[in-house]
């Protein structure tokens, strides 16, 4: 009994602790938002120690690792990097932002951690990892036919759909690619990492920054040059992640850069 009442007690401590955490996000609207709290101890336990035979992939912020938790059920950790300084800003505006969102095109969050200097996000596990994986390699590439590269860009655009017009928060992504777009066993498109998305207001229809963020040659020409950015910066994005999925070529190929700049100059000149 006192063994369970200390790890009842240090998980309600945790747990605290985080919501204290992220209550400090200027973005967090409403006092009754709940946030599924995993012990870190769990998180440990079901990577084995955040092992290398556990990584599923790796990208700015940080790592993302296999685990699998009480019970068998598996899912996607998102390890923030230490030396990240932008890692704690993506953390809250991304359990914020995914908290509030629910649709079967967006990646769902499960919850988070955090142990001293750990900042963990805990999503559900999806076992045909990212789009990237199968559409620019040539030993998978044939699994995406005409039938299911038309059901994956559907998805993607019910997903965008839904953050721009049909959700209670218009969110604008800012970082839509193929490597943040994860497929699931039937190939169904997710959208994923919220970690540079921003909400705009009910009679909002642009923002400005002067800090540019996302991957260069998905960005739209006024938000990469003037720092303008809106629902239009995520279609431009779309519509450069839809070339790359009839094509089948990265927006920088290599085959084009003997003759084209990048896949949209090469588009335009056919």
């Amino acid at each position: 009994m006192y063994k369970y009442i200390g790890k009842w007690g240090k998980k309600k401590n945790q747990k605290k602790l985080m919501l204290g955490y992220i209550s400090t996000s200027n973005s967090l609207e409403g006092k009754n938002t709940e946030f599924p709290c995993f012990s870190y101890e769990d998180i440990l336990s079901g990577t084995k120690s955040f092992a290398d035979s556990n990584l599923l992939g790796r990208g700015g912020f940080g790592k993302v690792y296999k685990g699998t938790l009480e019970g068998g059920n598996e899912v996607a950790v998102k390890r923030l990097s230490k030396s990240s300084g932008q890692g704690t800003l993506e953390f809250k505006n991304e359990v914020v932002l995914i908290a509030k969102l629910q649709h079967k095109n967006l990646v769902r969050l499960l919850g988070c951690c955090t142990h001293e200097d750990e900042k963990l996000l805990i999503y559900e596990y999806l076992a045909n990892k990212s789009l990237d994986a199968f559409l620019f390699d040539h030993a998978r590439k044939h699994v995406l036919d005409w039938l299911t590269r038309f059901k994956i860009i559907k998805g993607i655009a019910r997903g965008l759909l839904y953050l721009h017009q049909d959700s209670r928060l218009t969110i604008i992504h800012r970082d839509l690619k193929a490597s943040n777009i994860l497929l699931d066993m039937e190939m169904t498109p997710k959208i994923s990492d919220f970690g540079m998305a921003r909400i705009f207001g009910a009679n909002q229809n642009h923002a400005n920054t002067t800090r540019v963020v996302g991957t260069y040659g998905y960005m739209s020409p006024e938000y990469a040059m003037g720092g303008t950015f809106s629902v239009k910066s995520d279609a431009y994005s779309f519509g450069v992640l839809l070339l790359e999925i009839v094509s089948g070529l990265k927006i920088s190929s290599a085959q084009l850069k003997m003759e084209f700049c990048s896949l949209i100059s090469y588009v335009s000149a056919v």
